[in-house]
């Protein structure tokens, strides 16, 4: 697979989205062949109704986020609590990448602008998917005690680091069960 073009070419949304695609009808897709997702697990850890403490990451601003960039998030933040809780926490990821990324292939280097096509068929090929993640949607929730709040602050802030735009964590009492 080539080289993906940094964060910033894509994560702000500036237009409607174009992800029409449908197995059924295939002749009313805009896309007509859609790039694989990174994200194949979503839920991590045990789901046990005692957990007490609920922590949300959550996003400041609208931004577009990468299937890979969601994926290395996910990956790091479990990889902490798997080494410091131990299957003591419930960690979801909430959002999912319908968005297709759209890029026009530009030749580099030296002579580039004789070989370069202009704007014909710029509209581009896809690329990759992402997720469209509006003002204050959580993107990852995680479950545990309340006694291993510094652990779980820790890992929303490392999956953070991972992903453009400003996070918010907070923690909520879990409800009784």
């Amino acid at each position: 697979m080539g080289k993906l073009r940094p964060a910033r070419s894509v994560r702000g949304i500036h237009s409607q989205a174009w992800a029409r695609y449908s197995v059924k009808k295939p002749k009313k897709n805009y896309v007509k062949s859609l790039p694989h997702t990174s994200l194949m697990i979503f839920n991590m850890g045990m789901n046990r109704p005692t957990y007490d403490t609920v922590y949300t990451l959550s996003s400041d601003q609208d931004v577009q986020l990468r299937s890979n960039a969601l994926e290395a998030a996910r990956q790091v933040a479990n990889k902490h609590l798997e080494r410091e809780l131990i299957n003591n926490y419930h960690f979801t990821l909430l959002t999912y990448p319908h968005n297709v990324i759209r890029e026009k292939k530009r030749a580099t280097g030296a002579g580039a602008d004789r070989l370069s096509q202009g704007m014909s068929l710029s509209f581009g090929s896809p690329s990759s998917v992402c997720a469209r993640v509006k003002k204050g949607q959580v993107v990852f929730r995680l479950r545990t005690f309340a006694s291993s709040k510094n652990v779980a602050r820790e890992a929303l802030k490392r999956a953070s680091s991972k992903l453009s735009g400003t996070y918010t964590i907070t923690a909520t009492q879990a409800a009784a069960a």
